[in-house]
């Protein structure tokens, strides 16, 4: 039978015997996770009604300058919410109030924009039409909720979330006055003026 012989490690050149190689073990390299997508709102819970206080605000003009409700203590302020800006609809009736804007004065009133649009967006509306008052900039929308506006919509069969072009007269003592839904641009310049008791 043949012999079973053990095998024996090569000398080295300095007459030593190598020692086994052991591999490096890495340790795996984190998954990265993404980041998770905010899903817009829900419709607005709340709804603001005529007589109640107005939801105070402080939100970024298109200077990025901070404007608050309570600026305007003692003054009527016509505030609107529109969709978005640079829009057929939305531009028209912004160029309304632009136009109409001394006789709004006259009466005592201020107006102020307000959409979900960014700061640099309502910069570059305000310039392209010469808009001669405030837009201002809820990204969060946080006081289109706080005032009902922030709505379910629909064109066309397809049913999507946005702001449903609404406008508020806010009296002197900042309670409102009066609320005008769903707002057609054509003539809305004159329902306002009727409000503020301005003749057109």
């Amino acid at each position: 039978m043949a012999q079973r012989t053990k095998a024996t490690k090569k000398p080295t050149a300095s007459g030593g015997t190598k020692k086994p190689v052991t591999k490096k073990t890495t340790t795996p390299a984190k998954a990265k996770t993404k980041k998770a997508v905010q899903s817009p709102p829900g419709p607005s819970t709340k709804q603001v009604k005529i007589g109640q206080k107005a939801p105070a605000f402080s939100l970024p003009n298109q200077d990025g300058k901070i404007v608050r409700l309570s600026d305007f203590k003692g003054k009527k302020v016509v505030l609107y919410f529109y969709p978005k800006d640079d829009t057929p609809g939305c531009t028209k009736e912004s160029c309304a109030f632009r136009d109409g804007l001394e006789e709004i004065h006259a009466s005592g009133a201020v107006v102020l924009g307000v959409s979900a649009d960014s700061v640099d967006s309502h910069k570059k509306f305000v310039k392209k039409y010469n808009l001669n008052f405030p837009l201002l900039s809820d990204e969060k929308k946080t006081v289109v909720q706080a005032y009902g506006a922030w709505k379910e919509k629909s064109l066309y069969g397809r049913k999507f979330m946005g702001i449903e072009r609404t406008t508020f007269i806010i009296d002197e003592q900042g309670k409102l006055d009066d609320i005008f839904q769903k707002v057609k641009v054509d003539g809305h310049l004159e329902e306002v003026l009727a409000e503020l008791d301005v003749m057109p």
